[in-house]
């Protein structure tokens, strides 16, 4: 103990600094509410998240690119979190821990990630779902997430609702039966659709070496994965003397047929579509074509990304799922609009976006969401999605119905009489006035739109 004394008393006698623990680094400082020393700081303006932030535009904070912590603080309100708080999930949604000033009002959660749906591990594949179960909100739609390995396959099954699909990766063969007898197959690759109308059979193989995963969208939010009339499920349930005489042969021959429902299993790999399509008596090609190339479609090209929309304009089949296939680059929006004639279900493929949902009466909220979240927007409700991050969002807008249709405030404000705008959001500011109706009177849709000017050269204007 003498040792360790006169230890102490060197290094104090020679001025040096113990190493001893404390709790006082940047971000601890700024996890307990802390403003910064300077040394730390390489700017005077205060961070985001820290009390001496202030933002009166409520510009957007990528804190997953940026490695931020979300606290609530804004504009020197709130106060640092003393309790149990996680992390990650406040990084995902920092709109949420601090949401913008012009945000009120109570509303439904409109955000669900994949990553928190159940699992269900089969034979070389797994599901999960998101239905009105797992997201309130999720009302006209349902969505189910399938991975199929190579020869992997989703036996031969119909719903009660009609199935669209988004392929993400890899291949898939598709098969099925329309209402006329006539059979179709197709092999699909990333980005293409496939819509199988309420109790048309069919079945889903992975080809791809590496198989194939992809989106499922059902046109009734109460849809359940596990309510699917399968093959092997009705036929495990059917008297096998029935059986025998509905095809006709000996009993004997379904003695080993499945006992229960096969779901996804581990098939034989198939050869071409030549090689694998019936040839028997009476079978005949569908003349229906349940498959479309959404990505192979030209895209139409925008200030701030591109947009390519898929419904039974030019995907006949189509009657009851209408989407939309949409690139943000960075520091674009998808323009404040809204859709009269259905709830938008989005999928997120790429990026990081917010969005802000006006509901009227005062209320809006804000949502952030990142890849494999699913977003809702009740239909008529305003709305725009802003890419927060640093790499394009791409995503999917999906509805029930069987034109696509959105109505745009750039386009309104344009199409309506100059007097009545300027009087409507001018009638203090005349000179602003002018200059807004200079912008807008194109009229113009722009779906997504990039701004000619930064968030800096806002700050630097003092705003």
């Amino acid at each position: 103990m003498q040792s360790w004394s006169r230890v102490l008393l060197f290094a104090a006698l020679n001025g040096l600094v113990l190493a001893i623990p404390v709790q006082d680094s940047p971000r601890q400082r700024l996890l307990d509410g802390y403003e910064l020393p300077a040394k730390y700081r390489k700017t005077n303006i205060a961070p985001p998240y820290t009390p001496g932030n202030k933002d009166p535009l409520d510009r957007a904070v990528d804190a997953v690119g940026d490695n931020l912590d979300p606290l609530p603080w804004r504009n020197g309100l709130g106060a640092s979190v003393l309790g149990p708080w996680n992390w990650e999930r406040s990084r995902q949604s920092p709109d949420l821990v601090r949401p913008p000033s012009t945000d009120h009002g109570n509303m439904m959660n409109m955000r669900w990630s994949f990553a928190d749906s159940h699992v269900r591990i089969e034979e070389g594949g797994w599901t999960r779902q998101t239905t009105v179960r797992e997201l309130g909100s999720s009302v006209e739609l349902a969505s189910v997430n399938m991975r199929l390995d190579k020869g992997v396959i989703r036996e031969l099954h119909w719903h009660k609702e009609a199935e669209w699909a988004y392929v993400l990766d890899g291949e898939v063969r598709v098969t099925a039966l329309d209402y006329e007898g006539g059979n179709f197959i197709d092999d699909l690759k990333k980005g293409d659709l496939w819509y199988f109308p309420s109790g048309v059979p069919h079945s889903l193989q992975g080809l791809s070496p590496n198989g194939t995963e992809f989106l499922l969208v059902f046109d009734d939010g109460n849809f359940s994965e596990e309510s699917t009339f399968i093959l092997t499920d009705w036929l495990a349930h059917t008297p096998k003397s029935v059986i025998s005489k509905n095809f006709n042969l000996a009993p004997e021959i379904f003695a080993h047929i499945p006992d229960s429902e096969k779901y996804i299993f581990q098939g034989s790999q198939p050869g071409s579509i030549d090689q694998e399509k019936p040839t028997g008596k009476g079978v005949k090609k569908s003349k229906y074509n349940f498959t479309h190339r959404m990505l192979d479609q030209e895209p139409k090209q925008t200030s701030g990304g591109e947009v390519r929309v898929t419904d039974s304009k030019n995907f006949p089949i189509s009657k009851t799922v209408a989407a939309a296939h949409v690139t943000i680059e960075p520091g674009a929006i998808r323009e404040m609009h809204w859709h009269p004639n259905a709830d938008e279900w989005s999928f997120f493929l790429k990026g990081r976006a917010r969005i802000t949902i006006f509901a009227s009466e005062g209320t809006a909220r804000t949502f952030d969401y990142v890849p494999g979240d699913v977003g809702i927007v009740p239909r008529n409700m305003g709305h725009f999605v802003e890419n927060i991050g640093e790499e394009p969002i791409e995503m999917l807008e999906v509805f029930r119905a069987d034109e696509f249709r959105d109505f745009s405030l750039f386009q309104w404000m344009g199409e309506t009489p100059k007097k009545m705008v300027i009087d409507h959001l001018f009638a203090n500011d005349r000179e602003s006035g002018e200059i807004f109706w200079e912008k807008v009177k194109s009229a113009e849709k722009d779906e997504v739109t990039k701004p000619n000017f930064s968030s800096n050269e806002l700050r630097a204007d003092g705003l």
